[in-house]
């Protein structure tokens, strides 16, 4: 008996791994997040049990309940797959799932998944790191427990991107602390809602524009110079090099 804790990836179905589709084929129950595609879900073994624990506002699971069920479907089933968008250890909440599971005496496993801190800046045709424009990223969450949000002034560095997930609500006041921290007004901004998904939308901005912006969640905020950058044909840049070196 065994627990998968399994990465959905950013949303399209063929964006899946391998072993994370072999599970889907294998398992007698699959509990799945909000987000989940539903051409993911038909993926799953015909006679298995599908479990809707999807956190929507007004109208959540809370992490303990869907950590409880995650144990009792661990003690009963043969295999169960915890299906989580993005990957399960990228502010999935996939560590406190395995960490009840291990304190139950469960076994359980880690499949990763395509995060779409990466996956959506590459759809829009965006590197999250580019020679001469970026030497790194980070990536951080919006979204934080009360008392515990991040201070987006210490993340305010010109030659980094910064790719912020679950940003939407809170987008006027990272803009506000992130001008505070020295970053430019005009610093260039991308923001790639449901990513790889049904109703994908791009906007590019400035900074200073972000938050006027009209953005529905779920999105993606891509902050600092690459978000200039639009390599939009990948396929196509990769069959001309290939005919260049032949």
């Amino acid at each position: 008996m065994t627990v998968y804790l399994v990465g959905a990836g950013p949303g399209a179905a063929d964006l899946l791994t391998l072993r994370a589709s072999r599970l889907l084929g294998r398992a007698d129950v699959v509990v799945f997040d909000r987000l989940i595609d539903p051409a993911v879900l038909a993926m799953a073994r015909k006679d298995a049990e599908l479990i809707d624990v999807g956190k929507r506002p007004g109208h959540s699971n809370s992490q303990d309940l869907i950590n409880a069920l995650l144990v009792s479907l661990g003690q009963t089933r043969e295999c169960v797959v915890r299906l989580k968008g993005g990957d399960p250890f990228v502010f999935g909440r996939g560590g406190e799932e395995y960490e009840a599971l291990a304190s139950a005496g469960v076994s359980s496993e880690v499949v990763p998944g395509v995060s779409s801190a990466f996956a959506a800046p590459a759809v829009a045709g965006i590197p999250v790191t580019h020679r001469g424009l970026s030497h790194g990223v980070t990536v951080v969450t919006g979204h934080a427990r009360e008392g515990a949000a991040v201070d987006f002034r210490r993340l305010a560095n010109p030659d980094m991107t910064l790719v912020v997930l679950m940003g939407v609500q809170r987008r006027a006041s990272i803009v506000s602390e992130l001008i505070e921290g020295g970053l430019e007004p005009n610093t260039s901004v991308a923001v790639i809602e449901r990513a790889h998904m049904d109703g994908q939308r791009i906007q590019r901005a400035r900074l200073d524009e972000l938050g006027h912006l009209d953005v529905v969640a779920p999105a993606v905020l891509v902050i600092g110079p690459v978000a200039e950058l639009e390599f939009s044909d990948i396929n196509a840049i990769s069959n001309s090099v290939s005919m260049l070196a032949s």
